[in-house]
């Protein structure tokens, strides 16, 4: 008797219900219509209701959109979702520095650091991408393997879920505590730009989180093709992550630039769109001893960036645990940025934030993996002890 294998009762898994947060204003208004939520006639008004109940108001429950219709508030709640990402860990230096540790998918954990007293008041350092592939050599975060993309969900949540933390809704006009935001978290922007630009247009939209473009900061590591489509794609400031002056030394801490040498990526910024006094472009270089801080060096990085409207920021180097680096002496970085100061450019030094929880540049890298990998090994040995 021959068997027949009958498909017919077979379902598909249902499809994650599409979180609103993450779509452009153009996404919500075809999502809306695509869903039979609204006709077409309409959608752009109601696109623009919900909006601002998502992005100014940070509401997180379509019922309490008070000027949207109940079957439509309905309608909504069975084809998509406003639900934040579950925050696993927060973190508070004793700075005021803050971090949070997210799961915004099963397997997906990102980090991201609330900084206060940067930029016009606070700045949020958000990541773009789940590890890095960039294995740049001082980097704590570069130890960690890249396992994808951050969809534009999951970076405009990382601003919720701060914005949550520090009470910033609805939107304010004066007196906000986060003013600014810095991709310069986990991963390489420029290797997710679509996603990364399309957070931008979300989180600039003036009548939503309406944090100005020119408060946004996307930093490289010299993705050399990619800048000049950063810069008319966004019109956010650029930054370069830099750290070295020539192409030997630049090619072990930063192996990006075996790929894009420094020739290359010095003309992408020159032609950055909008690079003016008014836009100037960020040069950031971590301070290591006896490695790229000498007055040499200083010498030659004046020389490099001679002719851009720039500024660079020295950044001591935050150690991290296995790393043979070593920050550089108080007094070198102080000589160093007297040389760059006489040749008229703006070097400050940053000041280490939230080091005593790994929250510093350099330091993304979830300790709790440690911790549950550790957890779970106990366990396992316990199950097999019991046995």
């Amino acid at each position: 008797m021959s068997l027949t294998l009958d498909l017919t009762r077979t379902t598909a898994t249902p499809a994650a219900p599409v979180n609103l947060s993450g779509l452009t204003r153009e996404g919500l208004r075809q999502a809306l219509i695509d869903a039979g939520v609204c006709d077409a006639s309409k959608a752009k008004m109601r696109a623009s209701q919900i909006w601002g109940w998502i992005h100014h108001y940070g509401v997180t429950d379509f019922a309490l959109m008070s000027n949207v219709a109940k079957d439509m508030q309905v309608k909504l709640a069975q084809h998509f979702t406003l639900a934040r990402p579950e925050v696993i860990e927060r973190q508070v230096s004793k700075d005021g520095t803050r971090k949070w540790l997210i799961r915004t998918a099963p397997g997906i954990e990102i980090e991201t650091v609330y900084i206060p007293d940067v930029g016009r008041a606070g700045a949020l350092c958000v990541s773009s991408q789940v590890g890095c592939t960039l294995n740049c050599s001082f980097c704590h975060t570069g130890t960690q393997k890249l396992v994808r993309n951050l969809t534009a969900a999951e970076i405009v949540a990382q601003v919720q879920v701060a914005r949550d933390d520090l009470g910033e809704w609805p939107s304010p006009k004066e007196d906000r505590r986060l003013s600014n935001i810095v991709f310069m978290g986990m991963g390489e922007p420029l290797y997710n730009l679509d996603h990364v630009s399309d957070a931008i247009d979300i989180i600039s939209d003036g009548e939503g989180i309406a944090i100005s473009r020119r408060r946004i900061t996307v930093s490289t590591s010299g993705v050399v093709p990619k800048i000049a489509e950063l810069g008319e794609r966004t019109g956010t400031m650029l930054a370069i992550s830099l750290h070295a002056t020539n192409d030997p030394l630049r090619d072990v801490l930063v192996p990006l630039n075996k790929k894009y040498p420094l020739v290359e990526l010095m003309d992408a910024i020159r032609a950055y769109p909008g690079l003016g006094n008014a836009k100037r472009v960020t040069f950031e270089y971590v301070m290591l001893k006896g490695v790229n801080d000498s007055p040499d060096e200083a010498r030659a990085l004046v020389k490099l960036i001679q002719g851009l409207p720039a500024k660079v920021n020295l950044i001591p180097f935050n150690p991290w645990p296995g790393t043979d680096y070593e920050c550089s002496d108080w007094k070198t970085i102080e000589a160093f940025a007297a040389i760059l100061n006489r040749a008229g450019y703006a070097s400050p030094i940053r000041t280490p934030r939230g080091r005593d929880i790994l929250a510093a540049c350099g330091q993304l890298k979830s300790e709790s993996e440690k911790v549950r990998a550790s957890a779970l090994r106990k366990a396992e040995q316990a199950t097999v002890e019991a046995a």
